[in-house]
């Protein structure tokens, strides 16, 4: 995963739970930048590589994503 791709959504993310939408909203808000695929395959793989957690919401229709110390201590290569 590219490091400085992996921060800006830390960045972008913050200390809150957001859905799939937010996230795509937040990233292109506050860094004018769109995921060059699709972010929730993006999303996903960060959760795989422990980047990133997330979890189905049925309350808030659909994934949740957030970040917290435990996956910012990981290694960005």
């Amino acid at each position: 995963m590219e490091r400085d791709l992996v921060l800006l959504i830390w960045k972008a993310l913050g200390d809150d739970v957001v859905t799939t939408s937010e996230a795509t909203d937040r990233l292109e808000h506050l860094f004018n930048y769109r995921c060059p695929d699709d972010l929730a395959k993006t999303l996903v793989k960060m959760k795989n590589q422990g980047l990133l957690k997330g979890k189905v919401s049925f309350e808030r229709g659909g994934w949740t994503w957030w970040t917290d110390d435990e996956c910012r201590k990981k290694d960005v290569i």
